[in-house]
């Protein structure tokens, strides 16, 4: 079973590693270019939602049918993703994540079942329409079902995060924001449920510890060193981190982490234990911002810091940082990434129907 959980590792990663640097560029282009970044421009700041909406979840759609059926799953893979994109108002990663790889497994098993029966000279024909008449049924099963899917997720998310928060269990609150934070949820979770909460606790108490948990750049950080310390040397993961750490905390773009977890999500409990450690330093130190970091890097934290809250808070981020280190780090050197071609395509084989 563990090996099995492995090598579905290992084909999550085939799905994610590849596309990294589009990730990177997306981040770069939104610290430097959105209003709150480091030199805002309005006309290049248009890139960022089309880029995270569309260019990003499409790749991974892509790689992960290609993965299952060369290019022709690849095309009916990203052609399928477009029907989740469609369909929710929220990034859709685990949507690509999930009829990506789903297109190129239907292409396969259409194609292993009529390729050989059809007639010499047909076979341009075939291939055209066959991913052309697949990718349509695929992107409106996406589109009515998958979607709406994973926007009830995000929604159960944020239900479990209100009800911890007014059950006065804030730290246990990690072990629902940090999950979701990587699906690409965290904004949902951080303006639709913890900020509206954050500005009420602000007008009665001068401050709102609702504003530092999802914003905590600490963990993060504390992820990507440890990738940086403990990965795999040679691998992209460990290549591109720390790039990734400057446009995470000094550029608050906590996205860019969350593709690292994606490719091995073991480490999503190295941003639990980050984050349930900052958070309980939160509540035994009474730490609280006056309002949201936006974004969440550590220069928007020094901006709303309340006066007198300086140490509480930041040592919160020092926390999450250590832990978040601590754990990656170990789990890392136990359980280290496989990102090799031959791995990736032991992890197909291991998934029933893919091999």
């Amino acid at each position: 079973m563990r090996e099995k959980l492995q090598q579905f590792g290992g084909f999550l990663a085939g799905m994610v590693i590849p596309n990294i640097g589009a990730f990177l560029a997306w981040g770069l282009i939104t610290a430097f270019f959105i209003p709150t970044g480091w030199i805002p421009n309005e006309t290049f700041a248009k890139l960022v939602g089309p880029m995270i909406i569309y260019l990003l979840p499409l790749l991974i759609g892509y790689t992960g049918g290609k993965m299952i059926h060369g290019v022709r799953g690849g095309v009916v893979g990203a052609a399928t993703t477009m029907g989740v994109i469609v369909g929710a108002d929220i990034p859709m990663m685990l949507g690509a994540m999930i009829v990506g790889p789903l297109g190129g497994w239907c292409m396969k098993k259409i194609d292993e079942a009529l390729e050989e029966k059809i007639p010499v000279g047909f076979e341009m024909l075939y291939n055209t329409f066959s991913a052309g008449i697949l990718g349509v049924f695929l992107i409106l099963i996406a589109n009515v079902v998958i979607g709406p899917v994973v926007v009830s997720l995000s929604n159960a998310a944020g239900a479990g995060v209100d009800w911890l928060v007014k059950a006065r269990l804030l730290p246990l609150a990690a072990i629902i924001i940090e999950p979701a934070k990587i699906l690409f949820l965290n904004n949902a979770l951080n303006h639709g449920v913890l900020s509206p909460l954050g500005v009420v606790a602000a007008q009665e108490n001068g401050r709102a510890i609702h504003f530092l948990l999802e914003t905590n750049p600490g963990p993060g950080l504390g992820l990507l060193i440890a990738f940086y310390i403990a990965g795999k040397k040679g691998s992209m993961l460990k290549d591109s981190a720390p790039g990734s750490m400057i446009i995470h905390f000094l550029g608050g773009i906590h996205e860019i982490y969350f593709p690292y977890v994606l490719a091995h999500p073991i480490m999503i409990l190295s941003m639990i234990a980050g984050g349930f450690a900052a958070d309980l330093w939160f509540v035994l130190s009474g730490a609280g911002l006056v309002a949201t970091p936006s974004p969440g890097s550590i220069f928007a934290y020094l901006a709303v810091i309340p006066p007198g809250q300086h140490f509480q808070v930041l040592t919160g981020v020092v926390i999450g940082t250590a832990v978040s280190f601590f754990v990656g780090s170990l789990i890392l050197r136990v359980n280290p990434v496989k990102e090799t071609e031959d791995e990736t395509s032991a992890a197909v084989g291991a998934i029933p129907g893919l091999g």
